[in-house]
């Protein structure tokens, strides 16, 4: 069997992108809060919305790049 070698820096990259995921969810509840004027509380209670919406978004935009990577590799053999 062949080996899958996966670099620091893939990590690193991943990591960081689920990150941005993860603060894009989180400002996006502090902003429901405002708006509806919710307890602030709510910040932090809801957090598991928060990781539900982080690993929704990692997903869409791990397709999107699925699929460029595929469009791409079309291109490049015709």
């Amino acid at each position: 069997m062949k080996e899958i070698v996966i670099t620091a820096k893939r990590i690193h990259k991943e990591l960081f992108l689920l990150l941005a995921c993860f603060i894009f969810a989180f400002l996006l509840n502090v902003v429901a809060v405002i708006i509806y004027s919710t307890p602030v509380i709510e910040i932090f209670t809801q957090i598991g919305y928060v990781v539900a919406i982080t690993l929704v978004l990692y997903f869409f935009i791990t397709l999107i790049r699925v699929i460029l990577y595929f469009v791409k590799r079309l291109f490049r053999r015709a």
